[in-house]
């Protein structure tokens, strides 16, 4: 018998959308040297979330934001997102100081078998994996908690949490391991301001704003003053702030039907009868209408594009075994699911 495939319900989401890419990341094992800035971002919010509800203890969240972000007064990039995690966490703590739920298990990992549904088969060559935020009990039920950073939210974005799948397939496994039921999700989302640190204006820059308010002035002279970058205490004061405004952190609650259970087991069956005859027949083709899904180009568009040029695979790409968000201490995928 050969060896069962460890896989997880990214894996499954990406063969369904795109096959090639799955191909690429998972049994090629390439993964893009430059990662993509939303998801990095993500999976320090969720650092940072699994330590305030295990220990409450802000000062630890700050420190983890501190060391997470080394390089911030050389990099503006570091120091833009060290901003936003530190009012986004600072406020956090101040908006929920108590929980009506009790925590059960922070970042609970599980496995196992994929099962056909109709029959009770056991696949001999895939097993599923996976990681959850959290785990609460919450007047007397378990809730899976689900933690989400988003660029806003809506009426849209809470209607599509009703599309996120995965976290519905994990309850099932969940309650198969732990003999518990699963009432349904609370998702956890926090919104990513938006607002920027002022840079101030170079001496030139200054020079042609007052030139140009001098030419308007009817006195030919202008009190125009160079405005001065925003320093770091004004600015994360500023940013807190933002946070304190409503709709900026928000808890939506969804209940899981056991229907839904059986349709993605179901589709996980077919799913997996469908890699291997993909593997079986090397035939992973490209869904072009991926290529540009969320707005930007697929992580692997570029290699599609060179038809898997061997120097793209060397200068642009690295090889990392597949499903490092289940090792200790790395966050499942964090990236918003939309």
């Amino acid at each position: 018998m050969s060896e069962l495939m460890t896989t997880t319900y990214s894996m499954w989401r990406l063969f369904r959308n795109c096959r090639m890419a799955c191909k690429w990341r998972y049994i090629d094992e390439l993964v893009p040297l430059e990662r993509d800035p939303n998801l990095a971002f993500g999976s320090v919010i969720h650092d940072c979330l699994e330590c305030w509800h295990g220990e409450r203890y802000l000062a630890k969240v700050l420190d983890h934001i501190d060391r997470t972000y080394p390089n911030r007064a050389q990099d503006d990039h570091q120091q833009a997102d060290w901003h936003l995690a530190r009012a986004m966490m600072s406020v956090y703590a101040e908006h929920y100081p108590a929980e009506e739920f009790e925590v059960v298990a922070l970042e609970k990992t599980f496995e196992g078998p994929i099962v056909n549904p109709a029959t009770g088969a056991t696949s001999r060559s895939f097993i599923l994996a996976g990681k959850v935020d959290g785990i609460v009990r919450q007047d007397g039920q378990y809730f899976l908690l689900e933690h989400k950073t988003a660029s806003q939210i809506d009426a849209s974005y809470l209607e599509r949490l009703w599309t996120d799948f995965q976290i519905i397939l994990y309850a099932w496994y969940l309650e198969q391991t732990l003999g518990i039921t699963v009432s349904g999700i609370i998702y956890n989302v926090l919104v990513k301001a938006k607002l920027r640190q002022g840079k101030g204006e170079t001496e030139a820059e200054f020079e042609a704003r007052r030139a140009e308010l001098i030419a308007k002035s009817k006195t030919g002279k202008s009190s125009a003053k160079r405005k001065l970058p925003e320093d770091d205490e004004t600015f994360q004061q500023r940013l807190q702030e933002k946070y304190l405004e409503p709709g900026m952190f928000h808890r939506e609650v969804l209940y899981i039907s056991r229907d839904q259970f059986e349709e993605l087991r179901a589709e996980l069956w077919e799913l997996s009868k469908a890699m291997l005859d993909a593997r079986r027949r090397d035939t992973f083709y490209r869904n072009t209408s991926y290529c540009f899904q969320y707005g930007r180009p697929c992580a692997y568009f570029q290699l599609c594009r060179s038809g898997g040029n061997p120097n793209v695979i060397e200068n642009h790409f690295q090889r990392i075994a597949p499903h490092e968000e289940l090792r200790d201490g790395a966050g499942e995928n964090a990236a918003p699911v939309f």
